[in-house]
């Protein structure tokens, strides 16, 4: 993997509150950042005795300044966030791989647009908020925090809406304010967003909605939405699991989700090895943001045989990925990343040809297969 990393300096650390703190990562070579859609994540190699990986949303505009910039949150037993929280300083130099992710702004749209961000999750909204300030579309910005110790960029957020001459609407919702947050009227609202917090802010509209969060608010806010009569296709979010397992989620009876380092102790199997990227206690890689309108298969009667598992599944448009078509024939293969990056889902091809929906970090050699980002062509045959 090294040659798929590249330098960088940390410019600037800067906290952002009590428990998230920003890092301007600058080349070390001294050329240009990479090149990144709002939306997008870096990934960074962790050292140690067994180096591993993170991915972290880039939380800036995208296509200005002579850096890029990742804001953290301190996760309770996160390598990734303590290691940098803790040991990286001003001046150190980091492994750092190109952006990737799906879940990106659709600027070909001109439709306007609802950023829903539930705590961390803010970060990929406000890249996408910096792109949209520059253009002519409406946008409601809306973030729900705990309160203000813990709510990060909020001045950035006031300004980008402070100088868009009304097209950005801004605002906050806190579950459990202080009275310094009181005196200082830093909340917009009281509470959690609910059906008659969003009807008092949007008007009637065909809205395209961006959505990040923990698992427990993104799906309330999946029923909220749909309840609103807002498309599943016009939501976009970002997730781990199967695509289509927030929309599955949602359909479950409601469940309380006790607190817990790992996984949400209600979630279904296809949630129980992950822990999605805004959750504090993320340790893995997120997959790409589903959204209902997905690619069709890659060709007509493709199927996949799963030799060990004496399965054939036809290919068909709800999987997006092989894996996802695996998880759907009842199989758990081994995974961690969902994107190509941590080579985990890595297996024998015996036949056939696949295509890759996004370019692995690692590419395997000839005869081996990464199922998490790829699609069969044809027929094909895995050791699974």
């Amino acid at each position: 993997m090294a040659n798929a990393f590249r330098r960088f300096r940390v410019a600037r650390k800067q906290p952002e509150s009590s428990v998230i703190t920003s890092f301007y990562l600058e080349p070390e070579d001294g050329g240009p950042v990479w090149v990144a859609k709002p939306g997008q994540y870096l990934t960074l190699r962790i050292p140690g005795a067994n180096p591993v990986l993170r991915t972290y949303s880039l939380s800036c505009a995208v296509d200005t300044g002579p850096h890029h910039r990742i804001s953290v949150k301190r996760e309770v037993q996160g390598a990734g966030s303590g290691w940098l929280h803790d040991h990286v300083a001003e001046g150190d130099v980091i492994e750092v791989a190109a952006p990737r992710g799906s879940f990106v702004l659709d600027e070909n749209s001109d439709r306007p647009v609802l950023l829903l961000a539930g705590g961390v999750g803010l970060t990929p909204l406000l890249s996408m908020l910096h792109r949209l300030a520059a253009t002519d579309r409406r946008v409601w910005f809306i973030h729900a925090v705990e309160n203000g110790d813990v709510h990060a960029l909020h001045d950035e957020v006031a300004a980008l809406a402070a100088a868009s001459q009304g097209r950005i609407t801004a605002r906050n919702v806190y579950r459990t304010p202080t009275q310094a947050d009181r005196d200082a009227g830093r909340f917009d609202a009281e509470g959690i967003v609910d059906r008659a917090l969003l009807q008092s802010l949007l008007p009637i509209d065909n809205y395209q909605v961006y959505l990040c969060g923990p698992t427990p608010f993104m799906v309330a806010m999946w029923r909220l939405l749909t309840g609103l009569g807002i498309a599943p296709d016009r939501i976009a979010y970002e997730f781990f699991g199967k695509g289509g397992s927030l929309a599955r989620l949602a359909e479950e009876k409601p469940a309380v989700v006790a607190p817990a380092p790992h996984s949400p102790a209600h979630a279904p199997k296809s949630l129980a090895r992950l822990e999605f990227l805004t959750d504090p206690d993320a340790r893995a890689v997120p997959e790409p943001a589903h959204i209902a309108s997905a690619a069709s298969p890659a060709a007509t009667g493709a199927e996949v045989v799963f030799a060990r598992s004496g399965i054939t599944a036809p290919w068909n448009s709800a999987s997006r990925t092989i894996l996802e078509l695996a998880e759907a024939a009842g199989l758990e293969p081994d995974f961690s990343c969902r994107e190509g990056i941590c080579n985990t889902c890595i297996c024998d091809l015996r036949e056939g040809e696949l295509e890759y929906i996004s370019d692995p970090l690692d590419p395997p050699p000839a005869g081996r297969a990464l199922i998490c980002c790829s699609r069969p062509v044809g027929r094909v045959v895995l050791d699974l």
